[in-house]
């Protein structure tokens, strides 16, 4: 251990550093109980446990409890209150900016209000750094769900640096995330352009300059070739683990962007002929037809799929990329034309009737251009909250434990 530092219940801290309760810094109490037949009053906004996200709150949507007046006095949130979840995801937690004027809180939820001045920013910031490390996992009750009760709440150890020093600490970490929820709008927001780009490009609605001629509508049927797959036997060892990509939907979903790469498992040359999966060439469009139904990538690769696909071959009239776009937008119809008892499935010959509009090549080709750079303008925008994400983890691990001091 580095001079000039002990050890904690809660990990090595600076000697300087106090060590206290979440109790004795903080003021606790359960939110609301919800029962209809009891509860009575004026009806309020309120926020339950799935409304508090890490770092965040969602107020959309809020339901409506009946509230006497002594629930009003009690149970309305304060600007700077930190919510703590005390049940799903234990020790969740974000604080009360007042987005709106007036709203209230459940049971679920444990309020927490300053007794003598500590940062809440802080303390949010440490029950992420501790959930994170697994610090968390002796102070909660697991029954058939967790929770994590008022009294194992208070009895946290919490480490104290002087006011000054949790100010700057947890006013260092908020500026990582406000630029991480800046990020976070940005791409929200480039997304739904991207989607109204979509809708217009993709049916002819605005045309690109230069381009002109009319559209047809024709069939899936007539414009690719449809592809199922296939799994070899799971006991036989020699099919497996080969050097041919065996996709599933699991794959597909787990995917960023457009193009999928790689695959989690793969097989190999007598696993495929000892199988219904067929080889699809780079550019064949991955379409998934079994639970997620309408998602879809652009194989990178040579691979083959398991049965939750019809895969998409590209004749010579219709753009891969192009018709991947096309393919989005088509999803809900996907959906509705799905069928079957046991589980939804998309049929070969329902995939094949799907029609869509069709402008001649060159208008694909420069449809899939447009909507392609913004794709590439969304996915850089991620990395970069990625990276910042990561950024924020390691200022944790370092400002949390007192390596560097700030003040």
């Amino acid at each position: 251990m580095r001079s000039g530092y002990k050890r904690t219940e809660v990990g090595v801290i600076p000697e300087e550093w106090g060590l206290s309760t979440v109790g004795a810094e903080f003021e606790i109490q359960l939110g609301k109980m919800l029962d209809a037949e009891k509860n009575k009053g004026t009806l309020k906004p309120y926020l339950g446990n799935k409304a508090v996200q890490w770092d965040k709150i969602d107020i959309t949507n809020l339901p409506l409890v009946a509230m006497s007046a002594s629930d009003l006095r009690r149970f309305r949130l304060q600007r700077g209150d930190l919510l703590v979840c005390e049940g799903g995801e234990v020790a969740r937690a974000a604080i009360w900016d007042a987005p709106i004027e007036e709203c209230y809180y459940q049971k679920a939820l444990h309020r927490l209000r300053p007794r003598r001045g500590y940062d809440a920013r802080l303390l949010l910031a440490f029950l992420r750094y501790w959930t994170y490390r697994g610090i968390l996992a002796d102070h909660v009750t697991q029954t058939s769900i967790a929770h994590l009760p008022q009294e194992k709440l208070a009895r946290l150890s919490l480490p104290a640096p002087k006011q000054e020093e949790q100010r700057a600490i947890a006013t260092a970490l908020s500026d990582v995330n406000d630029l991480i929820s800046s990020l976070d709008k940005l791409i929200a927001k480039k997304r739904d352009v991207r989607q109204a780009a979509m809708q217009q490009l993709l049916t002819g609605r605005r045309r690109l300059p230069g381009l002109g001629g009319n559209w047809e509508h024709a069939s899936l049927g007539s414009l690719v070739r449809v592809v199922g797959g296939g799994t070899p036997k799971t006991d036989v060892a020699e099919y497996w683990d080969g050097r041919i990509g065996w996709c599933t939907p699991s794959d597909v979903t787990a995917c960023r962007g457009k193009y999928l790469s790689a695959t989690a498992r793969t097989i190999t040359q007598q696993g495929l002929r000892a199988s219904a999966a067929q080889l699809l060439p780079v550019g064949a469009l991955l379409l998934c037809s079994r639970a997620t139904i309408g998602e879809v990538r652009i194989a990178a690769i040579e691979t083959c799929t398991n049965q939750g696909f019809k895969s998409l071959v590209c004749g010579d009239r219709v753009n891969n990329e192009y018709l991947y776009y096309a393919i989005l937008m088509m999803k809900p119809r996907m959906v509705e034309k799905a069928s079957g008892s046991t589980f939804l499935e998309l049929s070969k010959k329902d995939t094949e009737l799907l029609e869509l509009p069709l402008p001649d090549l060159d208008e694909q080709v420069a449809i899939a251009s447009v909507l392609s750079d913004m794709d590439a303008e969304i996915e850089a925008l991620e990395r970069r909250r990625d990276k910042t994400r990561l950024l924020k983890q390691g200022m944790m691990q370092e400002l949390l434990t007192g390596r560097v001091r700030l003040v």
